[in-house]
């Protein structure tokens, strides 16, 4: 049986983040063979041109840890309507520079949380445009836009039972959809 390791980004750096909250607990939704890890991105200097010369140690380790991924987990939250900038930079670092992406060829999803009514859609579909330039077979259904609310954890800090039928359909599409196209 293969392994597949997943990266995940987190596009939010709050300390009791829903977006990290719905990562580790969607996680548990996956086969054994899957391993899901967070990538750091809170590290990462402000993208500049002038550094892919010589990338920043946490840039090296942004881009080693993609890298070695068969696939990526992004879980984002949405600020004024698109992604927080401390994804996109991580987005921006890891496919620089031109011809070294760290990005090409590899599945993903797309989920977010969020307390607005309409979760992180508009997030989202920023990031798949980001994504498909990229080159990143992106999942495209189900969609997930987490409104979060009371009731979407339990004390345990797993999914409750109303979201976790509709989360374990979502993460079983996402199992085919990696092991389709990882190479």
């Amino acid at each position: 049986m293969s392994t597949y390791k997943i990266a995940v980004l987190v596009g939010s750096l709050r300390r009791d983040s829903f977006n990290r909250k719905l990562a580790r607990a969607v996680a548990k939704l996956a086969p054994p063979e899957f391993a899901f890890g967070e990538v750091r991105i809170d590290d990462l200097p402000l993208y500049d041109q002038d550094d892919d010369g010589s990338p920043a140690a946490s840039v090296r380790r942004l881009k080693d840890e993609l890298a070695a991924a068969q696939g990526f987990l992004f879980v984002t939250p949405e600020y004024n309507r698109s992604i927080p900038g401390v994804l996109k930079n991580a987005i921006d670092h890891a496919s620089r520079p031109y011809g070294q992406s760290s990005w090409a060829g590899k599945p993903a999803g797309v989920m977010g949380a969020s307390i607005g009514a309409i979760g992180t859609a508009m997030a989202q579909q920023h990031l798949r445009n980001v994504l498909a330039y990229l080159d990143v077979p992106t999942l495209g259904q189900p969609e997930v836009f987490i409104h979060a609310k009371d009731g979407l954890f339990d004390e345990a800090g797993d999914l409750a039972a109303g979201s976790k039928a509709f989360l374990q359909g979502w993460m079983d599409r996402y199992v085919a959809w990696v092991k389709a196209h990882a190479a």
